[in-house]
């Protein structure tokens, strides 16, 4: 069975590395914030002090990090101690020119897959996320599988690229169902009762995730992800959206809450 380091214990990265346990595979794992970690070590996980630490031995290492710069970082600590074979598996919503940047640190000693996941904690907790894979991911599907169902989007950086637009798409939607609320409120229209339409139309499960509970989508972490997205196309209408999110997240009650807090932000500004 082969070893793996899981890098990067946050709301995401703790859940799925709790998939791991129990599959026969050596676990270690690694946390910026190392008490994070705490409930994973009696489950039968491994502490690593540091990222080199976790994967010098690992066949495969799992990233789950905050974004590009967080995923530079590990990667100084990281790519001298990889072992000729070792396969990374990039699961962070970095965007697909950090996979790149990665790609070209590596070279052909070390297969990189990106697998970055569709859906939140709760889909997390339960191994039920979507998992989109670049590159050739089919030594470790086996693995990539105990968090949920696999889809093979292309040649590497693909994964990386489509969760841009799936996020950028879904976070649009929240900040557009929060205008409209706020537009049925200027209306002078029952709270309630706009949100109960909209749900039953088509951005339904926009509707549902604006006033999701239970799970956590870090607003900073929207930031990030409308930044990339508008990094790499023009695209005026999530300049708009991008302008929300950061106001959202100027508010330190909001800024590290889910999303649906942000779009709370954003009907009653």
């Amino acid at each position: 069975m082969e070893k793996i380091a899981f890098l990067g214990l946050g709301h995401m990265g703790a859940a799925m590395a709790r998939q791991l346990l129990g599959t026969g595979h050596p676990l270690t794992v690694w946390n910026r914030s190392p008490e994070k970690a705490g409930p994973l070590l009696t489950e039968g996980a491994a502490l690593a002090a540091s990222p080199g630490e976790a994967a010098r031995d690992a066949d495969v290492v799992i990233t789950m990090l905050s974004g590009p710069d967080a995923l530079d970082t590990v990667a100084d600590a990281i790519v001298p101690v990889l072992r000729p074979g070792t396969t990374w598996v990039e699961m962070s919503t970095v965007g697909p020119e950090a996979v790149g940047r990665l790609a070209e640190r590596l070279g052909d000693r070390v297969t990189l897959v990106d697998a970055p996941v569709m859906g939140s904690t709760d889909k997390a907790a339960t191994g039920e996320l979507g998992v989109l894979a670049g590159g050739d991911a089919s030594g470790v599907e086996h693995i990539l599988s105990r968090f949920g169902t696999v889809t093979r989007t292309g040649a590497l950086g693909s994964g990386a690229a489509l969760k841009l637009v799936v996020n950028a798409t879904v976070l649009g939607g929240v900040a557009l169902v929060a205008e409209g609320m706020r537009l049925g409120d200027a209306l002078g229209l029952d709270g309630e009762t706009v949100r109960g339409v909209l749900a039953r139309g088509p951005l339904g499960g926009a509707v549902g995730r604006a006033f999701a509970e239970g799970v956590h989508f870090d607003t900073t972490l929207a930031v990030k992800d409308v930044e990339l997205a508008v990094g790499a196309a023009e695209l005026p209408a999530l300049e708009a959206v991008l302008a929300h999110y950061r106001r959202a997240a100027e508010d330190p009650e909001v800024a590290h809450a889910d999303i649906a807090r942000a779009a709370g932000h954003i009907r009653n500004a």
